[in-house]
């Protein structure tokens, strides 16, 4: 049976191929949608039966993505009146396919302005505590990464891969697990996003590692606010490099 489109309906998905993972594939696609507003905020999900058309898929993959969808904080499933689509206050930012989401639909930068002063605030805290705890194989290790980062200012990637473990490094001195999994989990989400990573050149990344010495320097001189606010300004400057005139640079102001 063939069934015809409304023109306000999103389009179906552009599938190459048939996913090898039916429910992931249809997850993904109504995450999507639902950021986009294509299902607006208060308004019903389409009918099980609809979906089942738009996908070309069973009941039972519909049913299970849904089910992922809520566990999202997507939608509500209301047992006799259908599923509702949630406002964004309460969708989860820290699930991959939501930030991934948002992140595109976002022209402004707001989200990552948001993602930056979260990772600057944990990692603020976790250079101070870092200066207190902090043993000599995580200060032999931090000297030896700022070191090698000055050797690397004309290799980009190589450049990156040392300023990241120099950041965990920091993270791990710390001993607070839980502020290292929520910054680990939103730079991996972010982290081959051109918005965040924006313009890289020798420039910037000798100006990104006088800030990693400088805070290495105060965690060695066990200075622990000047630690802290050595993080604080790095991750600061660097974003504000990165996004250059774009988005609302007050956003960041805190």
């Amino acid at each position: 049976m063939t069934t015809t489109q409304r023109p306000d309906e999103p389009s179906p998905p552009a599938w190459s191929r048939r996913p090898v993972s039916l429910a992931k594939a249809v997850t993904a696609e109504l995450v999507q949608r639902i950021v986009r507003g294509d299902y607006r905020s208060g308004a019903a999900l389409p009918a099980e039966h609809a979906l089942c058309d738009a996908f070309s898929v069973s009941r039972t993959v519909v049913r299970e993505a849904v089910k992922v969808l809520q566990e999202k904080g997507l939608v509500q499933i209301r047992q006799g009146s259908g599923t509702q689509v949630l406002p964004p206050t309460s969708w989860n930012m820290l699930d991959e396919m939501v930030l991934a989401a948002t992140i595109e639909e976002d022209g402004t930068l707001g989200v990552l302005d948001d993602l930056v002063v979260t990772r600057r605030l944990l990692e603020s805290d976790m250079a101070n505590v870092a200066a207190r705890t902090a043993d000599r194989d995580a200060l032999d290790r931090m000297r030896e990464l700022v070191d090698e980062m000055d050797l690397l200012v004309d290799d980009p990637e190589s450049y990156h891969e040392h300023d990241r473990a120099f950041h965990d490094t920091v993270m791990r001195a710390s001993g607070n697990r839980i502020a290292r999994a929520v910054v680990r989990s939103l730079e991996s989400q972010v982290i081959n996003t051109s918005s965040y990573m924006g313009r890289t050149d020798r420039s910037l990344c000798e100006a990104s590692n006088r800030g990693h010495r400088s805070i290495f320097e105060r965690i060695a001189a066990r200075d622990a606010e000047g630690a802290a606010d050595a993080m604080y300004a790095h991750i600061s400057d660097a974003w504000l490099v990165r996004r250059g005139d774009e988005g609302d640079p007050d956003r960041l102001a805190r």
